[in-house]
Parts: structure tokens; sequence; C-alpha cells
């Protein structure tokens, strides 16, 4: 008796439907059109004798036996994503692809220090970068659309394995005819919550400023409003209140022609650690801790 399995493919086009929500989108994403991806995802229905979405002209819903079908298919497809990688492994290390995620407090400072001298050093590797917010980037990282992530510590990553990369201090940043005398180094309770600038929902440099600071008034109080640390310098060069930077922004160059001064905050946690994790079970651990020392090296 001959049994027909779902294909990875459609498996791929049921998990793109599920995270975008709308045919066209998903489509776009799968690089299909979307009568290819339609047509797909009727034929896996067929072969499985089920309905998994609903479709109507204003949604798209997914039965509770297609959510269940959608978690499984995730399993599925990094389960293939790794025995791609274990092949990949054995050869050159370091070379052939890496889907890399990275938060939006790093990429824009560490890697244009970094990239050159890996791509002068590691031609062979394709480094695939990815820029979102930390919990976008583990969802994408468990669900097998990145092979690494690298972000800034505490944030809860579930069961992976790491590298750190370095310690990255926090610094009180204010416009430099700020009345007040504050000192070189600034403490926590020196920093006027009414004026307290910071990224908004989604940045886990936030809660790394505040978990710092450790001044609960300060999470009342301080406006969460920028989308980006350069939107936070404008914001603080136009008079509009103080934030909190990290030391690789500094060293970048965020405040350079502005009227900011950032001083190093002084609390015993006033750092992040930037680190490189993965997947527990992937098949490139060695190539993910090489590549963590390429990084210390930049």
């Amino acid at each position: 008796m001959t049994v027909f399995q779902p294909t990875l493919k459609q498996l791929q086009y049921l998990v793109a439907l599920h995270e975008h929500g709308h045919f066209g989108r998903a489509a776009e994403a799968c690089f299909v059109s979307q009568s290819t991806l339609s047509a797909g995802l009727r034929d896996l229905e067929n072969l499985l004798g089920v309905v998994l979405v609903e479709r109507t002209k204003r949604a798209v819903r997914f039965t509770p036996l297609g959510n269940a079908v959608v978690a499984k298919a995730h399993r599925i497809l990094r389960e293939a994503e790794e025995l791609s990688d274990l092949v990949q492994s054995s050869g050159q290390p370091l070379a052939g692809e890496v889907r890399m995620s990275v938060i939006p407090t790093i990429a824009p400072f560490l890697l244009p220090r970094m990239l050159p001298r890996l791509r002068r050093e590691r031609p062979s590797l394709k480094l695939y970068l990815r820029e979102e917010t930390s919990a976008a980037a583990m969802e994408s990282l468990q669900h097998g659309r990145a092979d690494c992530v690298l972000l800034a510590l505490p944030f809860p990553t579930g069961d992976v394995e790491k590298e750190t990369i370095e310690l990255d201090a926090l610094f009180v940043a204010f416009p430099k005819d700020d009345p007040r005398d504050l000192p070189a180094e600034i403490p926590a309770e020196l920093i006027d919550e009414n004026r307290l600038l910071l990224l908004e929902d989604g940045h886990c440099l936030r809660e790394h400023a505040l978990a710092a600071c450790n001044r609960p008034e300060l999470r009342a109080s301080a406006t969460m409003i920028g989308t980006s640390l350069h939107t936070l310098v404008q914001m603080v060069d136009n008079g509009l209140g103080l934030t909190m930077l990290p030391e690789m922004a500094i060293d970048a160059g965020i405040l350079n022609g502005t009227d900011v001064v950032a001083r190093p905050l002084d609390t015993p946690t006033a750092n992040r650690e930037i680190a490189l994790v993965w997947r527990r079970n992937s098949p490139r651990g060695e190539e993910f801790r090489m590549l963590a020392e390429e990084l210390r090296a930049g």
C-alpha cells in the first residue's frame, strides 16, 4: 500500500500562511505565486483529508487541528534544516550560508566594524543578516528562520547554547548645557524620572536600563517613545530629556555632530552581555563558537 506524505514545500506554505495571515504575503515570502501556494495547501488538505484553513473573503482562520499541524510543521522544517546543517558542517568550517538575526541596538554599531574583516578572512561565508527585536529573533531561531542570534542578555532565550562576545556598559546621555553639575559617573538616584526617555516596547535595552537603575518609579514615569537610539539622541539634543545609551553606540559615533554628553551609569549592573546564541541541538555548534570568536576579535 502506497502512503503519500506531505512535502516540505507544502509544510513551508502552511507555516508561511500561519505567520503572515494572508495568502498574497505568504506567497511572496515563499517566492511563489499566490495560485501556486493556494494549490499546494489544497493538495495538503486533500492528502490529509482534513480542513486546516478556513478561507473567507476577509480573513484566514486556522482550525484547531490546523494550528496543531502548524506546530508540528515547524518542528519538521527545523529538523530538515538541521539535516542540511549536519552535511554542511562536515565540510569547510564557517563556509556557506549562515542566517543571523541581530537586534537593532547592536546591528548598526557592531556590524560595521566586524563585517569587513569577516569578509576578508572568511570569503566562503555567506552571512545573511536580519534585524529584528529580541523576541522576534528568538522566535525566528526556534522556528528555523535563523541559524543564530546576536542579542543582549539577560533575556529569556529558552534552551540554547551561547558564547559571550563582550560586556557593553550603559551610559547616561544628556544635553551638555544641563544645569545640573553631574559627576563623572552618574548614580541611578540622580536620574530625573520625569525627563528620562527610553525605547518603546519590544526593545530589551529598555529593560536592561531600568533593571540597572533598580528604581521602580522610573518604570512608571519614563517616557517610552523612541523607535531607535538615533531618535533618542536627537530628542536629547533638542532638550527634551535624557536617555541611556550602550557604550558600543557611543564608540560608533552616535553622538557625533550633537551637543549631547554621555557619562557612565554608576551601578553594579550597568552593562548588558552581548552574546551569540543558537539552538542547543544544532550540528553547527562548533561553527558558531568560531563565529563568536571572530566577532570578539572584531
